[in-house]
């Protein structure tokens, strides 16, 4: 008697509604209101610092291929071949040093991020503080003010404080004692750690399914090659 054939139309199935979520938070985080109008600022011909779209799109690039790639084992799956698995396997072991590549680089950068963006609104600020004329400047800094919904740093002194209240804050800016109610700088720092955290649990989830199903599929590959003797 023959031996009856595993069913393999699941792996491949989990794998593309997988694809579909990363590559629709993926999207999501590349076209949020709040970082794109930051960080598609200039100051002069400086651009906003855009490190922290390198992690988006490694996920976008991962979400895409995982789709194509569900589809390649869905094919294999129908056709029951062992050469389509067995390259369903390898491509999902890639996409796997993707996700961990992907992963400790946001490990690595999540404070440099926040780090260079604040450098960033500092300068705008200086300069829009400085000069009067510094137009370019000044509309940066009330893109920061409005977009965060803050205003200044609580490193800058009263006196300069005092200044760019009366300038530069949106309506509802307060200061207790010397200190801003809104310091942009940990406005910055929400964001982004907030951002690279989802950045973080995507990976993490991909990398667990990943990692079931190349398991899964090695499993019905020899299932296959199993069957195939009867």
């Amino acid at each position: 008697m023959r031996r009856q054939r595993p069913r393999l139309e699941a792996p491949s199935a989990r794998i593309r509604l997988a694809g579909g979520v990363i590559l629709g938070v993926a999207l999501w985080l590349r076209h949020d209101p709040q970082t794109t109008n930051l960080l598609y600022l200039e100051l002069g011909d400086r651009p906003a610092p855009n490190t922290f779209y390198v992690g988006i799109y490694i996920l976008i690039a991962v979400g895409a291929v995982m789709m194509f790639v569900g589809f390649l084992g869905c094919y294999g799956a129908i056709q029951e071949s062992q050469c389509l698995l067995g390259t369903f396997f390898t491509c999902l072991v890639i996409l796997f040093a993707c996700e961990v590549a992907a992963g400790i680089w946001g490990f690595v950068n999540k404070d440099q991020i926040a780090k260079d963006v604040k450098q960033f609104y500092d300068q705008a600020l200086q300069q829009a503080l400085v000069d009067d004329e510094a137009n370019n400047a000044k509309a940066v800094v009330k893109t920061f003010h409005e977009t965060l919904n803050c205003c200044g740093s609580n490193t800058l002194t009263s006196l300069t404080t005092s200044v760019l209240m009366n300038n530069l804050c949106p309506s509802g800016s307060t200061v207790i004692g010397n200190l801003l109610k809104e310091d942009c700088h940990q406005k910055i720092d929400d964001l982004f750690s907030g951002k690279l955290y989802l950045i973080g649990i995507a990976a993490i989830v991909v990398a667990v399914i990943m990692i079931f199903e190349m398991i899964l599929s090695m499993v019905l590959c020899c299932g296959i090659r199993n069957s195939s003797v009867y």
